[in-house]
């Protein structure tokens, strides 16, 4: 079964790209854990049709293959009318899961009744003005909830940094999180929002590629703020992204004593520990570590001596 902690760095990469095939098939970038084929923002309009081409004849080249190793792989339409397309032409069976792009309330039946029937995720990309505006986003993910398909066929939202700015007029100072400007508000109100409906979300990209403190300084926050993955623009994102999501050994024991303890209130590590209050967060802990694995490498042999108990 895929979870949302399954996708780590997610890679973005443009449909009319000439390497898909060996980033999927051989492994190109070892460490990605998902990837997302853009046919929207990254493919100008004249090479649409170059880069459904090129998707089409990717897909049958990975028809055959055993991809137990490889990316997850999702698709990014422009709309729905190509969305619909691609079903009813290309053979998706590899592919995990559609991104829906700047998804809005009036979006959802009309995407919910072209991917019912399907075995596709969809990551819907909440990217729009609308964002802004906290009631709305409490009405789309109550409509997303009661939707028979979103509400079982969303792997996590995506937050687009970059279209949320340009509805601002603004670019990121290089030298700061994206939490340092308006769009921290805006990230705050999401994760509460959507969060609380049940729903996963992943981190806006960072696109300052030659400053990995800024990239680990955003990513620290991303973890306060419970998102479970991050888009990566450039390869060499994937490895930092993947490895800021590893676990804390101190963090794991904590969700194992909670999920398996019968006291109301107890103390570890210097902290208290309440399983009717932090029962979700030490599910998510142990769930991140069986995706990501341990900051610390001791820990592994502590999770290969906990594995066997009882604690989902």
């Amino acid at each position: 079964m895929i979870t949302p902690y399954d996708l780590g760095a997610t890679l973005y990469m443009p449909a009319t790209r000439n390497d898909l095939f060996q980033v999927i098939a051989q492994n190109k970038y070892p460490h990605l854990k998902s990837l997302v084929i853009c046919l929207e923002d990254a493919v100008v309009e004249r090479e649409i049709e170059l880069g459904i081409e090129n998707l089409s004849v990717l897909l049958a080249g990975i028809a055959q293959l055993e991809l137990k190793d490889g990316p997850l792989i999702f698709i990014r339409p422009r709309n729905i009318p190509m969305a619909k397309r691609l079903i009813v032409e290309l053979d998706l069976t590899k592919v995990t899961g559609f991104v829906l792009p700047k998804f809005e309330l009036s979006q959802v039946e009309e995407w919910s009744q072209a991917l019912s029937g399907t075995h596709l995720l969809a990551m819907p990309t909440l990217e729009t003005a609308s964002c802004f505006d906290a009631a709305k986003m409490n009405q789309l993910a109550t409509t997303m909830r009661n939707d028979a398909y979103f509400s079982a066929k969303t792997i996590v939202l995506r937050i687009g940094g970059n279209d949320l700015m340009h509805a601002l007029g603004i670019r990121r100072n290089r030298a700061k999180t994206l939490y340092d400007g308006p769009l921290g508000y805006a990230i705050k109100m999401i994760v509460c929002t959507f969060g609380a409906h049940g729903f996963s979300m992943t981190a806006p990209v960072c696109e300052i590629i030659d400053s990995p403190a800024i990239l680990l300084a955003e990513l620290e926050i991303d973890n306060e703020h419970g998102l479970v993955g991050k888009t990566a623009i450039h390869p060499k994102q994937i490895e930092h992204i993947n490895n800021a999501f590893k676990v804390q050994v101190t963090d794991y024991l904590d969700a194992l004593k909670i999920l398996n303890s019968n006291c109301a209130v107890f103390q570890s590590n210097g902290a208290m520990c309440e399983p009717a209050t932090h029962h979700m967060w030490a599910k998510n802990i142990v769930a991140r570590s069986q995706s990501y694995g341990f900051i610390d490498e001791i820990a592994h042999s502590l999770y290969e001596q906990h594995r066997s108990e009882k604690i989902l």
